[in-house]
């Protein structure tokens, strides 16, 4: 540790902001889960409306991660992360202009410009990952961002909760605040940022480290193509389902909670508290957790899948959420399979770094992205129309599969990758 610290650091302020910039992500894309039962009574939308809201939102992420990633790996992280935040910013302000005559089209519409400025955070904060930490740390690294998916998410209800009224008074006013935040983000971007190898406060030491275990890489740029024909970008794009089920978290919670045990606006805000704090453990642990193992001499195949193992079985209580009477066991059952989820998502956004060069790492990650949004569509699409034919035994199945399909989609990355053999800077196995 103290070699670490002799060496220099900057790369932590690198990382800090790749932190601040997922915490405004998760905050802009959480007020909608927030807001839901608020919304669904002032606009009277069906569940089926509210599905389709969110699956606008799930579209464009599908889409925009296909571009994004190639987009960033084409532009570099520097512009391609300001391009993504731009606009979402733009397209989360425009949820404040929406007016009861036209909700679910205005909502639509402005879901799914956010959807399309959001699929560019993972590709960009991954790749940013990627250039600034060695393997060993990366996991660590990434669980330290990914975490503060959960602090956007925290954040979301406790602001909703002071300022909009049960009723629905002033609940534009939370979708305006992430405008002031990203204009001081993209500041600090553009004044901090550069590639370590070019950037004046980066030490020579600090540079070594970071390249440790790296291997240099030319500048040739890689095609599509050649990123989509891998076994193992598919073998990430599987493990990528399991967005669904975070999302699921994200955009319906708030409304399981209100439905099942009748959780208003003002008192949502304690239990997705608890849910995304013990998210935001298992994101950090999971990602320091699969680093001990490397450091002990595990190979990074065993050490991610062994990590990922972990995670699988920890989620599994979340299938008993919808049997409980129990509000607060519900609650966290649920921050249980949060945690495991986001100690899972830290290990598996880090195997594309394992295996992938640098340059390509974006357009890998967008691939999984635009795999795990489809799936999400899909959950969306069938929540919504069996808690309309059904009622609240629709979220029965819902959990059901949350808590099941890690295991089963972990068995289909092994098999894709069973040996986790790191690509070369043009894709050909090393030897």
């Amino acid at each position: 540790m103290s070699k670490t610290k002799n060496i220099g650091n900057y790369r932590y302020r690198i990382l800090a902001l790749l932190m601040f910039a997922t915490t405004i992500n998760y905050f802009d894309r959480s007020i909608i889960g927030v807001l839901a039962p608020t919304l669904e009574k002032l606009f009277h939308w069906t569940n089926t409306d509210y599905a389709y809201i969110t699956i606008s939102f799930k579209v464009a992420y599908a889409i925009g991660m296909l571009s994004m990633g190639g987009i960033i790996d084409r532009l570099g992280t520097k512009k391609g992360y300001i391009l993504s935040i731009g606009t979402w910013s733009v397209f989360g302000m425009l949820h404040a202009l929406v007016r009861p005559g036209w909700s679910i089209i205005g909502f639509v519409v402005a879901r799914f410009g956010l959807g399309l400025g959001e699929s560019g955070n993972f590709p960009a904060a991954i790749k940013t990952t990627a250039e600034w930490f060695p393997k060993k740390d990366r996991a660590f690294a990434t669980g330290l961002f990914n975490a503060a998916t959960s602090l956007g998410a925290i954040a979301a209800p406790f602001v909703v909760g002071w300022i909009v009224h049960e009723d629905g008074k002033n609940w534009q006013i939370p979708f305006l605040i992430t405008g002031v935040l990203s204009a001081v983000w993209v500041y600090l971007w553009h004044k901090m940022y550069k590639k370590p190898e070019k950037h004046p406060k980066v030490s020579k030491e600090e540079l070594d480290y970071i390249n440790s275990d790296s291997e240099i890489e030319n500048e040739d740029k890689l095609p599509w193509t050649a990123v989509a024909s891998k076994r193992q970008t598919w073998a990430f794009a599987v493990a990528k389902i399991t967005d669904a089920v975070w999302w699921f978290y994200l955009f319906w919670g708030a409304k399981f909670l209100a439905d099942t045990f009748g959780v208003n606006i003002h008192d949502i805000a304690l239990p997705m508290f608890v849910i995304y704090i013990l998210a935001d453990g298992g994101s950090i642990l999971g990602g320091y957790l699969s680093g001990v193992f490397i450091k002990r001499g595990w190979s990074i195949n065993k050490a991610r899948k062994s990590t990922l193992a972990i995670c699988a079985v920890i989620i599994l209580p979340v299938a008993l959420v919808a049997t409980t009477k129990n509000e607060w066991l519900a609650v966290f059952l649920i921050g249980l399979g949060a945690a495991g989820h986001q100690a899972w998502s830290a290990n598996i956004f880090t195997l594309v770094s394992d295996v992938f060069p640098k340059k390509a790492t974006a357009s890998v990650v967008g691939i999984g992205g635009m795999v795990g949004a489809l799936a999400g569509i899909v959950a969306d699409f069938a929540l919504g129309s069996v808690l309309d034919e059904a009622g609240n035994n629709g979220y029965f199945w819902a959990f059901l599969i949350a808590g099941f399909c890690y295991l089963i989609i972990l068995g289909i990355v092994h098999l894709l990758m069973p040996k986790m053999t790191p690509l070369d800077e043009n894709l050909v196995l090393k030897k």
